[in-house]
């Protein structure tokens, strides 16, 4: 808590409990900003936040309930200020390594937080800082949220921070006052199109991330990836599997739950041996490699912690409760995604997959995403994932296209119970598109909901 004469120019000392732009967020003693969002003003919402307590409102027009407020000029830059202060952080005294793509950020994220000394993690996943998990409602939080992170990284000690960026933060400015020491794409491929109309929308967002590069910083990024190609920055490296790179991956050898693979760049040569399978990993684990070597981590040590790597939770997880056959836990819900979890797992003796589609969202992928599972597996499980206010049987027809070659059990506990029930030995049970999120988004509501409570209670019973 803070006095309101701390934060803000006015000649009063009641306390503030709080700071956001969020009415629903709101509580007793709050201080409410009056931002205008990328499709709402919350001006129009400071009646909502006064009837949830708010005590005092900043903004660029006269409320029209009584409350003490202040009129500003700029009510998006003052917010961040406030957040600042109430919250005492300088998010800049950190060093912030920025990841941004379609696939990838949460997996390279986390490896970094992993392999780097006092990283915290932030993102898809919650933040991870010191001993410490706390959960959070979106990949790139909201700002006073992202402030109240950054507040609890300071508070113990950890000098770095990997966290995600998404398009939709880079849209929202949520990363306005952030510059990054290095910045990652890891590919962009499209994705959330129903927020950005169009693949070159959704590019140009991503590219936003370029601009809060710090001026000394550095940007990694998939040299193999057209798109990315195209960036121009002073100080990048590439990597990826084409010779033009600054960074050659020469040859990769898989192994059911290792993989091995040759890096050569600078003139040197190395050998990485990682815990984590499949091809869209080796991107992942190369550039952490890279990231590491950027903050002057010896080779042999950083080598070391990747082999020693912990398994991701929600990507590509491998489950074990005593059965003779492979569960495999992934959040891959995008075309590019999908399309390299099942490549990794072609030689599967039978391979059984649980997919869906969400609600609401990118509609043109549905089809393709349909097909993907039906032509590259033995037995394809379409069900519901986060169908919000969509029918879940209309969004699985949209998948099918008048396919045959299904199996169609819109209740997602009872079809991944079905995957599991008809799986034999030597079988992969790939069940895609939640990793390990505990909720189902149903209408307007966040349903709890875990696919890994549903394969645990599975096993329980027998």
């Amino acid at each position: 808590m803070q006095k309101i004469r701390d934060l803000l120019d006015v000649d009063s000392d009641f306390l503030i409990t709080g700071i956001t732009d969020d009415s629903r967020l709101v509580k007793p003693g709050f201080l409410f900003v009056a931002t205008k969002g990328f499709y709402v003003d919350h001006f129009d919402y400071i009646e909502d936040a006064v009837a949830r307590g708010a005590s005092f409102v900043v903004c660029d027009r006269k409320p029209k309930v009584d409350i003490p407020y202040l009129l500003v000029s700029d009510v998006f830059l003052t917010y961040i200020e406030l957040c600042q202060r109430f919250y005492e952080v300088d998010p800049n005294s950190l060093s912030k390594i920025g990841i941004t793509g379609t696939d990838g950020k949460t997996t390279t994220a986390t490896i970094l937080h992993e392999i780097l000394d006092d990283c915290a993690y932030l993102g898809t996943n919650g933040l991870d800082v010191g001993e410490y998990h706390f959960s959070t409602k979106q990949t790139t939080p909201c700002i006073s949220e992202l402030y109240q992170d950054f507040r609890l990284i300071q508070k113990n000690h950890c000098g770095k921070v990997a966290m995600e960026v998404s398009s939709e933060a880079l849209l929202h400015d949520r990363v306005h006052s952030f510059f990054y020491d290095v910045v990652c794409f890891t590919n962009i491929t499209g994705d959330h199109l129903n927020v950005h109309k169009t693949f070159g929308e959704y590019v140009a967002c991503k590219m936003k991330l370029l601009e809060h590069v710090s001026s000394s910083g550095v940007v990694v990024y998939n040299g193999d990836d057209e798109v990315l190609k195209t960036i121009s920055f002073p100080r990048k490296i590439s990597f990826g599997f084409s010779s033009d790179n600054d960074y050659v991956i020469t040859s990769v050898s898989y192994q059911k739950r290792k993989t091995k693979i040759q890096l050569e760049g600078e003139g040197k040569a190395f050998t990485i041996l990682s815990p984590l399978i499949g091809k869209y990993n080796v991107y992942n684990v190369v550039m952490a490699f890279l990231v590491g070597r950027l903050y002057q981590i010896e080779d042999c040590l950083l080598l070391k912690r990747i082999q020693e790597l912990k398994p991701i939770k929600g990507r590509c997880e491998f489950l074990d409760f005593g059965q003779k056959y492979d569960i495999v836990l992934d959040y891959a819900h995008t075309i590019h995604g999908i399309r390299s979890i099942l490549e990794t797992f072609q030689d599967a003796s039978t391979l059984i997959v649980v997919t869906g589609c969400a609600g609401g969202r990118d509609l043109e992928k549905r089809p393709i995403i349909g097909d993907l599972v039906i032509q590259n597996s033995d037995f394809a499980i379409f069900t519901m994932d986060d169908p919000r206010e969509e029918d879940v049987g209309d969004i699985i027809d949209q998948m099918a296209q008048g396919s045959k070659d299904y199996f169609r059990i819109p209740d997602r506990e009872e079809a991944i119970t079905y995957a599991l029930s008809i799986a034999d030995p030597g079988s992969v049970v790939l069940i895609l598109g939640k990793g390990r999120d505990s909720y189902m988004a149903i209408h307007d509501k966040k349903i709890h909901y875990s696919d890994y409570e549903v394969i645990r209670h599975y096993f329980s019973k027998e």
